[in-house]
């Protein structure tokens, strides 16, 4: 059985799903690493008796005169058969070259950027394609992932697409509120006419002001809409001070994943004008909730993910065009209803055991290829066992947290 360690920044309710579906199916010797409990940013909670897969969160240590997150003495201790992770991050590039010399392959987990997001530097570009030249593999949601990989140097034959998965079936719940229920949650937020909801954080980024700015051209001309905004952020109260103008705009906070689909419920259509989404999970979370979508096309592959069918992609910092396509399904219950159908139909695949399933056959695949050779992989072989020996003497490896533990 292949042993896999899989480090990610965080363990996102995302990401504990998916690694709970490969825990229960059994096909892997799994383990999951984590930076921290929960990033800054976030306000997720996080349940570690709610993991069915060891995992270890890894420490700053002191390396080479650096403090930071690089598990040299975890990959010392477990040496597995493949290594996947991210790979944007000083420290990520670093525990990268330890893994390239201590598990069998390396992986990364590549998801497609935006300039209005990233900040590009030379030595940034300079660092992925040295990097990319060197990993075994990649894996990728859709098509814009796989250009990515590609274009840092990562042959195509060593990209597999893995489904990007969701709680369909919670989610499903959404579609199964009852009409009286459904009115009566609905007035009391304060909530009339075509409900309009969005979810992510309250900043920039994300479009937010666009959002505004198309809402209130709808406020202006009469039509019957109501916005409803779910999450933080930076810029909530700059957005709490916009809506202070404006009639049915409802602030509901952060909500917790079990308590979306409620949300989701009161909704007629999901609005998500982000300006750089690497790809936004939460456009395939309404889909699968029955509303239709408005997205931007500054999401990883939305071209695919959202055909005319269930909902209108429109140009980024557009707030005319996104206007546009709210007024459109506004209009039109008809419209919004069949395209609600469309969407939870489209959505209904993308399950855990689906991404588990996925992720299995990227790692057959994976360890059944010769690990890369040449000049990039033999470098970062070397830099990572100069690495591993300048740590030895250093700090122990982490305990490992076994599913039984409490």
């Amino acid at each position: 059985m292949a042993k896999v360690v899989y480090w990610n920044h965080s363990p996102t309710p995302y990401f504990v799903a998916r690694f709970n579906a490969i825990a229960r199916r059994g096909k892997l010797d799994f383990e999951a690493w984590f930076n921290d409990r929960r990033e800054p940013i976030r306000s997720w909670d996080v349940d570690e008796r709610e993991w069915l897969f060891p995992a270890r969160y890894i420490p700053k240590r002191r390396l080479l005169g650096w403090s930071e997150r690089v598990p040299v003495p975890e990959l010392l201790a477990s040496r597995p058969d493949l290594l996947v992770q991210e790979y944007d991050r000083a420290h990520l590039s670093a525990g990268f070259l330890a893994g390239r010399a201590l598990a069998s392959r390396t992986a990364f987990r590549v998801l497609p950027n935006y300039d209005a997001w990233s900040e590009r530097t030379w030595w940034r570009e300079a660092s992925k394609h040295a990097v990319f030249r060197a990993v075994d593999a990649a894996k990728v949601p859709g098509q814009a992932g796989a250009t990515l990989a590609c274009r840092y140097g990562l042959p195509a034959e060593r990209i597999a697409t893995v489904t990007q998965s969701i709680d369909v079936e919670r989610l499903g719940t959404a579609r199964a509120v009852g009409a009286a229920a459904r009115t009566q949650a609905r007035a009391s937020l304060g909530l009339e006419g075509c409900v309009f909801i969005y979810v992510g954080r309250l900043w920039s980024g994300k479009g937010v002001d666009d959002l505004f700015t198309a809402y209130e051209r709808l406020a202006e001309t009469g039509v019957d809409a109501s916005l409803l905004l779910l999450g933080d952020g930076p810029d909530e109260q700059h957005y709490r001070e916009r809506a202070s103008r404006l009639a049915r705009v409802v602030f509901g906070g952060f909500v917790q994943a079990k308590d979306i689909p409620a949300y989701y419920s009161l909704a007629d259509a999901m609005t998500f004008p982000t300006l750089g989404d690497p790809h936004g999970l939460v456009v395939e979370e309404a889909m699968a909730a029955g509303l239709p979508v408005i997205c931007s096309d500054a999401a990883g592959d939305i071209e695919a993910r959202l055909p005319p069918s269930v909902g209108r992609v429109v140009p980024v910092r557009n707030a005319r065009a996104l206007e546009g396509a709210m007024r459109e399904l506004a209009s039109d219950l008809a419209l919004r209803e069949r395209m609600g159908r469309a969407a939870a139909a489209t959505a209904a695949y993308r399950t855990h055991d689906r991404y588990a399933e996925d992720f299995e056959s990227f790692v057959t695949e994976t360890l059944a290829r010769p690990a890369r050779r040449g000049p990039a992989p033999g470098a970062a072989r070397l830099a990572g066992r100069a690495l591993a020996f300048a740590s030895r003497a250093r700090e122990p490896a982490m305990p490992l947290r076994l599913a039984t533990q409490p």
